[in-house]
């Protein structure tokens, strides 16, 4: 995937969103996430220590480090996510899937 999001961050921001998301790791709320065991894109069925705390929208982003924003997923999905929105995750599975259709067809050709 190649970085073809031009990212402005603010430092302070970051700052104080991850000093949150450390406070709700320690949180009943996350450990009872973390138990289910169930990652948020896939689906799939995980240990909880092979889960790992996604912010559905990226602090780098803007996104917030709240309840709402934050998510249990796979490291798999978590590395492929980066710091992509979910509407850029599915436009870049799109174009994935389209560039991988097109390949085929010209070797079939």
């Amino acid at each position: 995937m190649s970085d073809w999001i031009d990212i402005k961050s603010d430092a302070n921001h970051i700052k104080r969103e991850r000093e949150r998301a450390r406070e709700l790791r320690n949180s009943d709320w996350w450990k009872n996430l973390l138990a289910q065991g169930i990652c948020h894109y896939c689906q799939g069925h995980f240990a909880p220590e092979d889960l790992t705390m996604d912010h559905i929208v990226p602090v780098a982003r803007g996104g917030k480090s709240t309840r709402g924003n934050i998510v249990a997923c796979c490291k798999e999905c978590n590395n492929r996510k980066k710091y992509l929105t979910p509407a850029e995750m599915i436009m870049f599975e799109l174009e994935s899937r389209e560039r991988a259709a097109a390949d085929q067809s010209c070797e079939t050709e």
